[in-house]
């Protein structure tokens, strides 16, 4: 049968009532929801902030051997230089006594005798006499100069190393510093979370990740590029195109295509790795597997120890992480993508190094 129209009214106005109290009842209770999920730039963070804590708990160890190797070479030439100072005391006496002699007088007896000879051959007698005595006095006084500069030398190496071990200890107390700010972050930002635990077994997975197996293919790439730098010179001579000459000046122009090619040919790695030059950068990056790698730093000319274009890692991404400079540190100094221009011609030298959009421009000049 169907409802009337006042019978209508009566159910809507029931149903209205009925959610007003729901909402009411909403309200009034204690909120038990789940905690919203962790916003994407906080997880991105707190997985970065305990990959650095690993990492640079690496550098603190690396320093520490530094340290402990500096403090053994620093004792044992603490003792090379005892000894060297008992051996001059001894030499000191003898070189006193003979500057003395002379001092006082006590070697006129050699020129007295030297101009009251007979005979000639009473001469050479004296003169082969004389000769032996002036020998062994400057032999003496040599050898008591050589052991003093070998002890002063000694001591400048001992002030030298004592530096060295104040800046190791710098470092040293610089990296805890920032391994305990970074820890304490961790701690506040995970501190009351109940997924916390959670969290922290992401941290781990993603720090073993790196240590079993994002480390090892990082530095692949690192050793393969090294290993093409080396063979880049002899690439360029056999590329006229690539070297324009005016006069004096030299100038290299390596496009990004020309340099992904040559790398492709020296390693298959780089089939999936691509370098890019954009304004005063050098941007490299690839997949290989589940991971993903960006590199990016800049050249510069340096002259010490030898004229050379440098590479500096300023950024280096694992999965989207940043590495910290500890590890972009540690990765300079155990490959050399360095670029030497004397190994294109021997006269030559850089002036300049320039990365703009697609080429990367070197400039050489003729060793003054």
């Amino acid at each position: 049968m169907p409802l009337t129209l006042t019978a209508k009214r009566n159910r809507n106005s029931i149903a209205a009532t009925v959610m007003l109290l729901i909402a009411l009842l909403l309200i009034r209770l204690p909120v038990m929801a789940e905690p919203l999920p962790v916003d994407e730039e906080d997880m991105h963070s707190l997985l970065e902030k305990s990959l650095s804590v690993v990492e640079i708990d690496k550098e603190i160890v690396r320093i520490q051997e530094q340290k402990q190797q500096l403090t053994l070479t620093m004792t044992d030439t603490e003792k090379q230089l005892h000894l060297q100072e008992q051996q001059i005391s001894d030499k000191q006496d003898e070189a006193g006594s003979v500057l003395r002699a002379y001092y006082m007088g006590d070697r006129d007896f050699l020129f007295r005798a030297l101009l009251s000879f007979d005979s000639l051959s009473e001469l050479f007698q004296m003169l082969d006499y004389a000769e032996i005595i002036l020998t062994q006095d400057k032999h003496t006084l040599n050898t008591y100069v050589e052991q003093y500069k070998k002890v002063k030398e000694g001591y400048q190496k001992l002030e030298t190393r004592q530096d060295e071990l104040n800046t190791i200890e710098e470092q040293l107390r610089t990296q805890r510093e920032r391994v305990v700010a970074l820890e304490k972050q961790l701690d506040a930002q995970l501190s009351g979370r109940s997924d916390a635990d959670r969290i922290r077994i992401l941290m781990k997975e993603l720090t073993s990740y790196w240590d079993t197996a994002g480390i090892d293919v990082v530095k692949q790439y690192f050793r393969a590029l090294s290993k093409a730098m080396k063979k880049l010179p002899t690439w360029i001579q056999d590329n006229k195109q690539l070297l324009e000459i005016k006069g004096f000046q030299y100038t290299i122009r390596v496009p990004e295509n020309d340099l992904n090619a040559f790398l492709r040919e020296q390693n298959d790695i780089f089939n999936n790795f691509a370098f890019e030059f954009v304004y005063g950068k050098v941007v490299a990056q690839g997949k290989q597997g589940n991971m993903e790698i960006k590199v990016a730093g800049h050249y510069t000319v340096e002259n010490e120890p030898k004229n050379a274009i440098l590479f500096h890692v300023d950024e280096l991404l694992f999965n989207g992480f940043a590495l910290p400079d500890t590890t972009r540190r540690a990765l300079e100094k155990e490959f050399d993508l360095g670029f030497y221009p004397d190994l294109i011609v021997s006269f030559l030298k850089a002036d300049s190094v320039e990365m703009s959009d697609g080429e990367l421009t070197i400039k050489l000049n003729l060793k003054l």
